[in-house]
């Protein structure tokens, strides 16, 4: 009878075990895909921009009208620059110059891991870099999605920008682990989280208290639009409402009535362009 009772716990152990290495493998592995055989239907310039030793950020550059400002746009975890289209072309329309980039381990830019905003950071940062050396006194903003908007908050040291928009962006790792563990596997799940964790931690060689936008974005002192959906279950409205309350002003909250957690933009494009295009207006144009 022991013996048997023994053997199940094993059985859920080893299968517990087994899990969370495939689900961090599934987390962390990169998501690569061949963008660049494809062409927008607006003028882009190929870009690669060098973001250290034998690494190049691959994107595209929207070039706009003088002294109407740059605008960087960051996409979601395992995605890539294409996500970020419908965005770059209204911002373009209206005369901002766009760079649209794929992060490491994304799209055409490589990378062995993804690490949740760490590493990713340096991309962004390499391409505000860009932006300032192409377009030098053009005031810059950034829009990032979710990981994107997690490199922005997460760059050391803080990003040097005009306005910046984050969308659905989590406050700690730690929850958003939790929320994502619920959503599949119910209240399971938090059992699950601290060797999940541990394990990512042991798998990036980082500590999962590198990966808390909430604990830096009180050092991105430049105006912030943060955005949200009533019924994102991935990011709740009180976790982007936390994050407001630390960020400093000028700052502006708009939770959008029904909306989930993925791309803004695409699910109620027209309030998504006024919004945006007032707040980037207001900072960006001289």
């Amino acid at each position: 009878m022991y013996r048997l009772i023994l053997i199940q716990i094993a059985s859920i152990l080893v299968a517990a075990v087994i899990g969370i290495v495939i689900m961090g493998e599934i987390l962390t592995s990169p998501a690569s895909t061949a963008v660049g055989v494809l062409i927008p239907d607006f003028p882009v310039e190929s870009v690669q921009i060098p973001a250290g030793q034998n690494h190049k950020v691959h994107g595209w550059l929207a070039r706009g009208i003088r002294d109407h400002g740059a605008v960087l746009l960051v996409h979601s975890i395992r995605s890539n620059r294409l996500e970020m289209l419908g965005r770059a072309r209204f911002l373009n329309a209206q005369g901002y110059s766009v760079l649209l980039i794929d992060l490491q381990a994304h799209g055409e830019t490589p990378g062995e891991r993804i690490t949740f905003g760490v590493r990713e950071s340096k991309d962004v940062k390499a391409a505000v870099d860009y932006l300032r050396d192409n377009f030098p006194g053009e005031r810059i903003a950034a829009i990032g999605v979710t990981l994107g908007a997690a490199a922005i908050t997460l760059a050391n040291p803080p990003l040097k920008l005009n306005a910046v928009v984050l969308e659905s962006l989590h406050p700690t790792f730690e929850e958003a682990v939790e929320n994502r563990l619920k959503l599949h596997l119910g209240e399971f799940g938090i059992w699950l989280k601290p060797f999940l964790l541990s394990y990512l931690s042991l798998l990036l060689d980082l500590s999962t208290d590198q990966l808390n936008p909430i604990d830096r974005i009180s050092n991105l002192n430049t105006p912030i639009l943060l955005i949200s959906g009533t019924h994102d279950r991935h990011t709740t409205q009180s976790e982007t409402e936390r994050l407001f309350d630390a960020a400093l002003q000028p700052k502006e909250l708009w939770i959008v009535p029904g909306a989930g957690h993925y791309n803004m933009h695409t699910y109620n494009s027209r309030n998504y362009e006024e919004r945006v295009s007032s707040f980037l207006s207001k900072y960006l144009r001289q």
